[in-house]
């Protein structure tokens, strides 16, 4: 067996997995070198047959993956949940998130805006639709490319009001995090890990999502903006 595992995830867990990987590095002595890029293209390189131990995706995902074949039945693991923060530029009003209808308000009053392409996303846009502004917003929408931070766009101004995973804001500067949705329209997105058919020591792979979801990963998790799963 050899001491590097190989992995791909989105750019949502990018900063937790790095941390995950190196406690794993000290207590296991196993290198865990996981590339991260947008969601979309993981998920397609994957799909191509790209040479990877493991995948970290959200879980609809994982679940498309182990149907088409390229992620062993039975693998996946549930590592983290993370729900949707709204950010501002640095030193900007901020809006009131406190609950649907306000949110709703500061969306119509919002110059601009922006969402990933992720899983978060879609639950927006459905949202707005549901909403009945989808039209009325349209002209605004600031899509961010794949692997690129909503919040960079807010940080440079490009984007007056932006929606992603906390833990992908939560590290950037230039921004303030005015807070999460409120519950009556929190989107969770639970990301999980599975291991890919490519692999040759999918028990070693399988060792170590063991270990990324034991109690003691759990403080760090939260330290991301992400709950254990």
């Amino acid at each position: 067996m050899t001491t590097t595992l190989k992995g791909i995830s989105s750019m949502a867990t990018r900063l937790l997995l790095n941390d995950l990987a190196a406690a794993y590095q000290r207590s296991a002595g196993v290198t865990v070198d996981v590339e991260a890029v947008g969601g979309v293209d993981a998920a397609k390189r994957v799909q191509a047959g790209e040479l990877f131990d493991a995948v970290f995706l959200s879980a609809d995902a994982i679940d498309k993956l182990i149907a088409s074949g390229q992620v062993l039945p039975g693998s996946r693991v549930d590592m983290v949940r993370s729900g949707v923060a709204v950010a501002v530029r640095e030193g900007a009003p901020q809006p009131d998130i406190s609950s649907e209808d306000a949110v709703r308000q500061a969306v119509m009053a919002a110059r601009s805006l922006s969402y990933s392409t992720g899983p978060s996303g879609v639950a927006l846009a459905k949202l707005f639709e549901r909403w009945g502004i989808a039209d009325q917003i349209k002209a605004r929408l600031v899509t961010a490319p794949p692997g690129v931070p909503v919040g960079s766009l807010v940080a440079k101004g490009e984007v007056e009001l932006g929606f992603q995973q906390l833990s992908e804001l939560l590290p950037l500067a230039g921004i303030t995090v005015v807070g999460p949705l409120p519950p009556a329209i929190q989107i969770m997105t639970t990301f999980s890990a599975g291991v890919c058919v490519t692999s040759q020591q999918p028990d070693a792979v399988r060792a170590m999502l063991a270990a990324m979801n034991e109690p003691q990963a759990e403080p760090l998790k939260r330290r991301h903006g992400m709950e254990p799963a």
